[in-house]
């Protein structure tokens, strides 16, 4: 049995890769295996966010061809994962896993210390004095890994029914939420970055989106475990998302960043099609969504970023906006069909249908990166891993964007 298959599935029909979309994107996939020990004797070269935009690349390209290997890798890669970046770095002088728990508990749960970015320096000692340039290159935490991580094992649970991988992505949260967000005299923020024990904070100001992805993932994985009963009651997030929500409330999201970009419409996706579990009341999250996709898409045009040479360019950031303008087809099937939770859907299609000459622009950076000659740049290079891993993703979008039978009630 494949991945998938256990599954009743309707895959958007618009996001089914071509042969030759799917066969690039094994190249890239089976390249990035082999060179960071997924499926070599190499070194184990993990980082949190790459891996996590790989695991659903292996179940997308599962179920596009059907071949159980691929499946088999998004499973060892989750495995080597959690005993990579849950565990301390080999040039640490702690051991074990991050969480402190022992071994075997660790077994069980190797999410609840959360994870390690993966970056190629140890995080800042405490009386380090901080370097913004340095701190890029350094370990510890991020949420906004943290949250792909748990809507990568989410996505392995909906594709494989194995509903451990749901409880793993809910454990994650609760830990990433207590440690991550706090009070002060404005109200409820969070942390950007912190230690990797979660003992301390290392950057302290707030991503403008980290908010929100948990909010959606919150949700996301809340709806994903009531919807089977085979998944564990606990944690069951409804604090954590809750608190989430009053951090949202009355922002705005717009950004001209690509990869920030990207963010929103895959976002926008999610929360499209879990609108249709009602986990969303209305269409008023989806609709501030796409109202700041337009703004941000506006001006991100208007820098002309695309018209420099790739030696200027960073390719996991454009990619990042062209796997996002992928899912403005998933979001137009979505909330074109008749359904009770749509109920504004004249307003949403006017956002869909202002969207649509952008799409071309993803199709445009694809087409860039895909062209050999562009990735022999130093700035390709130093970024392979997550420069080949997002290709492959825009290439197969649906692994990462298409979530199995949240559409089905």
């Amino acid at each position: 049995m494949y991945v998938g298959e256990a599954i009743a599935i309707v895959t958007a029909s618009k996001m089914i890769p071509t042969p030759r979309a799917a066969e690039e994107a094994s190249a890239l996939m089976m390249r990035f295996a082999e060179h960071t020990g997924l499926a070599s004797d190499l070194p184990k070269r993990r980082y949190l966010w790459t891996d996590a935009f790989a695991v659903c690349n292996f179940l997308g390209l599962a179920h596009a061809t059907g071949e159980q290997r691929y499946t088999n890798l998004a499973l060892r890669l989750v495995d080597q994962v959690h005993h990579v970046l849950g565990s301390y770095r080999a040039d640490d002088s702690r051991t074990g896993w991050i969480s402190g728990l022992s071994k075997q508990e660790g077994e069980t749960h190797p999410t609840r210390g959360g994870l390690r970015i993966g970056k190629e320096l140890p995080e800042r000692g405490v009386s380090e004095p901080f370097d913004e340039q340095q701190e890029w290159r350094r370990d510890g935490q991020y949420f906004h890994y943290l949250t792909k991580w748990m809507h990568a094992l989410d996505h392995v649970y909906r594709w494989t029914e194995q509903s451990h991988f749901n409880t793993w992505a809910r454990e994650l949260a609760k830990v990433a939420h207590d440690a991550f967000a706090y009070k002060d005299r404005n109200g409820r923020r969070m942390v950007w970055k912190m230690s990797t024990d979660l003992s301390r904070p290392l950057v302290p100001s707030m991503g403008h989106h980290d908010p929100l992805d948990g909010f959606i993932t919150c949700t996301q994985l809340r709806t994903t475990s009531s919807g089977r009963s085979s998944t564990a009651s606990e944690p069951s997030l409804k604090e954590e998302a809750a608190d989430f929500a009053a951090m949202i409330a009355g922002q705005d999201w717009a950004t001209a960043d690509p990869l920030g970009l990207g963010g929103l419409l895959a976002d926008a996706s999610r929360v499209a099609q879990l609108t249709h579990l009602g986990a969303f009341a209305g269409t008023h999250l989806l609709d501030a969504l796409l109202d700041a996709a337009l703004r941000g898409l506006a001006a991100y045009r208007r820098q002309n970023d695309l018209t420099f040479p790739a030696s200027q360019r960073l390719a996991f950031r454009e990619l990042g906006l062209a796997i996002g303008l992928s899912a403005v087809e998933l979001i137009e099937e979505e909330t074109g069909t008749e359904h009770r939770h749509f109920s504004r859907r004249g307003e949403i299609h006017e956002q869909i249908q202002a969207l649509a000459p952008y799409v071309a622009l993803g199709s445009e950076i694809k087409s860039f990166w895909l062209d050999p000659e562009h990735r022999e740049t130093r700035t390709w290079s130093e970024h392979r891993d997550i420069n080949e891993v997002m290709l492959a993703t825009s290439l197969v979008p649906a692994g990462f964007l298409f979530m199995p039978w949240a559409n089905a009630a």
